[in-house]
């Protein structure tokens, strides 16, 4: 299974895949934790030219080529390996973040974000969480963490666009999209997470029977 975790800034996603990944673990399932942008050498680099501030200043559509050169070596090279293997691929992040971000935040064409998925994404998560928080109450907790990146700099407003298009998303796709309320405390969360978990995997053992 791949699942994917989503949110805007602090809203507590790394805590809750570690979560889940030690839970799944103690269950007995192979788990592999990765993230994007990364996941790979060659993808880390290119996350770190993602998020650091650099003196020159990275456009909007070169930060979305490099967000999907990342994500195609992340496929090939991780997650499609993963799931031929029937390990549980959880990736911080995925397309999502990508529309999110690249088409809400920074306003670029949603055209360009879809025709880069139609040609380089070569598998779709079977669970996206997306952890959902008021803006203001994520960019405290993101600015408590210490040094700000690239992206966390950015003021209220283009988090807010990020924030409505993961509610747009998560309408669109329901039966991927599960949302999580991330006030709630990191073991409810967890509890969640996995109830959900486990009725899709308990979906899955279903059809593989009757199919």
């Amino acid at each position: 299974m791949f699942i994917s975790f989503e949110g805007t800034e602090g809203v507590g996603k790394s805590t809750l895949i570690a979560n889940v990944q030690h839970a799944l673990q103690q269950k007995g399932h192979d788990v592999v934790l990765t993230r994007e942008p990364g996941g790979t050498p060659l993808a880390e680099k290119i996350r770190q030219i993602v998020l650091e501030k650099n003196q020159e200043q990275l456009v909007n559509k070169a930060e979305l080529l490099l967000m999907y050169a990342a994500r195609a070596q992340h496929i090939e090279q991780v997650i499609l390996p993963a799931l031929q293997q029937q390990k549980m691929v959880l990736c911080d992040r995925f397309i999502d973040a990508s529309m999110a971000y690249q088409h809400g935040g920074r306003g670029l064409p949603k055209s360009l974000v879809d025709v880069l998925n139609d040609n380089f994404v070569d598998c779709l998560p079977e669970i996206t969480f997306w952890l959902d928080l008021p803006v203001e109450v994520g960019m405290q907790r993101a600015k408590k963490r210490g040094e700000l990146d690239r992206f966390e700099q950015e003021d209220i407003d283009f988090f807010q666009k990020i924030h409505d298009c993961y509610a747009m998303l998560a309408e669109q796709f329901p039966q991927r999209f599960c949302r999580l309320d991330a006030n709630l405390s990191p073991e409810q969360l967890t509890e969640q997470a996995l109830k959900h978990i486990a009725e899709k995997l308990a979906l899955k053992s279903a059809d593989k029977i009757t199919g």
